[in-house]
């Protein structure tokens, strides 16, 4: 009998923080959580679904009396931006029209493609809408995050690959993925590739390093090391321990 966690759900709270960061009374938190997954689904169908396909990785949310922030985590800010700001006013308006609450809409940029667990999930569920070899498609996007500065990279394909008669998981596995220390940082995403045969799920693990470790890469981009950023001392004045 498969002990399986999500990566992701076993470390929040402790150094991982949450993707929606507010408070409601008893009886405002369902519609609350309700609108937080409307503005996702809404978000991921109008950049990743159709054109400008901007790569979003996450949207972020947190609400406040008088507005409602989303932030947007995109490997292609200028397409979600747009010339003088034009589409990211016209994603505003429409998720005020949606939600009839005042929105503010920033954009983050992904600076990494390769390490971002989601859009590498993307990127093999991509490939193999396109009838691109699954087995070919995972070895270059692992060794990709690789090159990248990942220190683990684990990639996991499950349905009729290939258009087989038979649903099987292929797995691709490269360096360490400890999942189960809570001090390293694991980025954890899942995709859907759906094919003319079937839906095809991916599932991707991403092992960055321990938290407070700062990927660093050369000039050519061709090798990557990692640094640990000093932790500030313990004293009186420390804020660790208390929560944003």
């Amino acid at each position: 009998m498969g002990q399986k966690v999500s990566p992701i759900g076993f470390r929040v709270g402790i150094t991982e923080d949450w993707k929606s960061r507010w408070y409601a009374p008893k009886a405002a938190y369902g519609s609350f959580l309700i609108e937080d997954e409307k503005i996702r689904k809404f978000v991921d169908k109008k950049l990743n679904r159709q054109p400008p396909y901007a790569a979003v990785s996450k949207v972020e949310i947190e609400r406040t009396r008088e507005e409602v922030k989303v932030m947007v985590f995109t490997a292609r800010p200028g397409l979600v931006i747009g010339p003088k700001g034009g589409e990211v006013d016209k994603l505003k308006e429409q998720l005020e029209n949606m939600t009839d609450r005042r929105v503010n809409v920033t954009v983050h940029e992904v600076k990494n493609p390769d390490l971002n667990s989601k859009l590498v999930a993307e990127a093999v569920a991509e490939q193999l809408v396109r009838r691109a070899s699954f087995r070919r498609t995972m070895k270059q996007r692992a060794e990709a995050a690789m090159v990248a500065g990942a220190k683990g990279i684990k990639i996991q394909c499950a349905g009729r690959l290939g258009g087989a008669e038979m649903k099987r998981t292929e797995t691709t596995i490269l360096g360490s993925i400890p999942l189960t220390r809570l001090q390293a940082h694991i980025d954890y995403d899942t995709a859907e590739a759906f094919c003319t045969y079937g839906a095809i799920g991916v599932k991707v693990w991403i092992y960055l390093g321990s938290y407070g470790d700062v990927i660093e890469e050369s000039g050519d981009g061709s090798h990557a090391k990692t640094r640990q950023v000093p932790k500030a001392p313990k004293g009186p004045h420390s804020r660790e321990g208390h929560s944003r």
